[in-house]
């Protein structure tokens, strides 16, 4: 494509790298083993881009065109480096590859390059998301590697300064590169480990895309795609492993509802309130396919496939009065005990309200007041107000509301927890139980 418009090239460069990214650096990764060379050379090649593309157009396979261009400045870099013969000794680089970038054969240095790009690309992720890495590092990392987001999409995304974004991946690759990690995927019981902090890292991004914890949206939905985007790519990754299944179904379900989570001015409409017909019907097949698969592949369910049960349960109620919230609180059971926590109870108490009365839910949150993890937790308060409103205990509902609003950082949330609190006061609040962590 000759002659293109500069900001027509612009635009195709940054889908492309948006796109490519992540395999670029996989790739490259796997030949130099330094996660922060890779992702070098991987920019020089979008700069390569950005230099020409503007003027000669975009190349009728623009990702092939960036990998060729990044290739071929690895072998530049390692034929110039003298010191890479010891790094290959050091870091025990396989036999063959040495021998066929030690070749004057550009061609023998590139076929050492290719193939294997999928293995690559999980390697990466399980390299980004390595528990050496303090969890805010690996979510920094992620969409930097796999995500393909700038340093400066990242800050925006979570309300953090642009030099503290930098400084965490900085140190992220420096600590790989310091403590020698492998560009590997584990295997045996470290698998199972490693695999965990994989999926938590993914579902922090979703996250923090469906429900900001700070700042003046009620949601950020960019992140919620990049998170299903790399829940997707693991699913076709480690198709034997239901968690993953598990995760992805659970964000697919999840994300079904993005569109009524919000009303005509933005701000948040609860799940109880949720106008069902809105809600994306094609994520939910997408959701339960998965869930299928996950369930399919037997054993005891995990947290997320249990999560995503749970939200199932929800995407099969046309009704807020059909959902079968009896089921949701034995699944809520099983939850707490596959992976115990005070918010699950709390998020159990909800569906016990729901299933049983607000008295058994009641019973159960006020358990949880002494519970020191929650002692911040906004959501304790407004639950607790939701079924004080219920049970007609209005003037402690309304103190627990705007304990709650005090307590969030989200500005959309904050504006409704004080309404609530305030409607209470005017004698017209009606307690709605349903914003639990996992009831949104």
């Amino acid at each position: 494509m000759k002659d293109s418009d500069p900001d027509d090239a612009r635009r195709a460069i940054d889908a492309v790298w948006r796109i490519e990214s992540a395999r670029l650096i996989a790739g490259l990764t796997r030949i130099v083993r330094d996660v922060g060379i890779a992702e070098e050379l991987a920019q020089d090649a979008l700069v390569a881009a950005l230099e020409r593309w503007p003027e000669s157009g975009v190349p009728r396979n623009p990702g092939a065109w960036l990998m060729a261009t990044a290739k071929h400045r690895a072998i530049d870099l390692l034929r110039r480096n003298e010191r890479f013969a010891r790094k290959l000794e050091l870091l025990g680089h396989e036999l063959e590859i040495e021998q066929q970038l030690a070749a004057p054969d550009i061609e023998a240095a590139e076929a050492a390059l290719d193939g294997g790009i999928e293995d690559d690309l999980l390697r990466l992720v399980f390299t980004a998301c390595h528990p050496v890495l303090s969890q805010d590092a690996r979510v920094a990392l992620t969409l930097r590697l796999l995500g393909g987001l700038t340093t400066e999409e990242i800050a925006r995304a979570f309300l953090v300064a642009e030099p503290t974004v930098a400084q965490r991946i900085v140190r992220a690759k420096r600590t790989l590169s310091q403590k020698r990690v492998p560009f590997e995927v584990p295997h045996g019981p470290e698998l199972a480990d490693r695999l965990s902090s994989v999926l938590e890292v993914i579902y922090l991004i979703f996250n923090e895309g469906y429900a900001a914890t700070a700042g003046d949206d009620w949601m950020r939905p960019a992140l919620c795609e990049d998170a299903l985007r790399l829940g997707r790519i693991l699913a076709g990754l480690m198709p034997r492993q239901p968690e993953v299944h598990g995760l992805v179904a659970l964000m697919e379900i999840q994300a079904s509802r993005s569109a009524a989570r919000t009303g005509p001015s933005g701000g948040p409409v609860l799940l109880l309130d949720q106008d069902r017909s809105r809600w994306d019907q094609l994520l939910i097949r997408r959701g339960f396919a998965a869930l299928a698969r996950a369930n399919a592949l037997g054993g005891r369910p995990g947290p997320y496939a249990l999560q995503a049960a749970i939200a199932a349960c929800h995407a099969r109620a046309l009704t807020p009065e059909e959902t079968d919230w009896a089921q949701i609180a034995v699944l809520y059971e099983a939850l707490a005990e596959r992976a115990p926590s005070p918010v699950v109870e709390l998020n159990r108490a909800v569906a016990v309200a729901m299933a049983y009365g607000p008295a058994k839910g009641l019973e159960l949150v006020d358990a949880l007041t002494s519970e020191p993890s929650l002692k911040d937790y906004h959501l304790l308060p407004s639950v607790r107000g939701d079924l004080l409103a219920r049970l007609g205990r209005t003037d402690e509902a309304r103190q627990e509301l705007e304990r709650a609003a005090s307590l969030t950082r989200n500005a959309p949330e904050r504006a409704l927890l004080l309404d609530r609190a305030a409607a209470l006061s005017r004698g017209r609040g009606r307690g709605r139980a349903g914003r639990g962590p996992g009831h949104g």
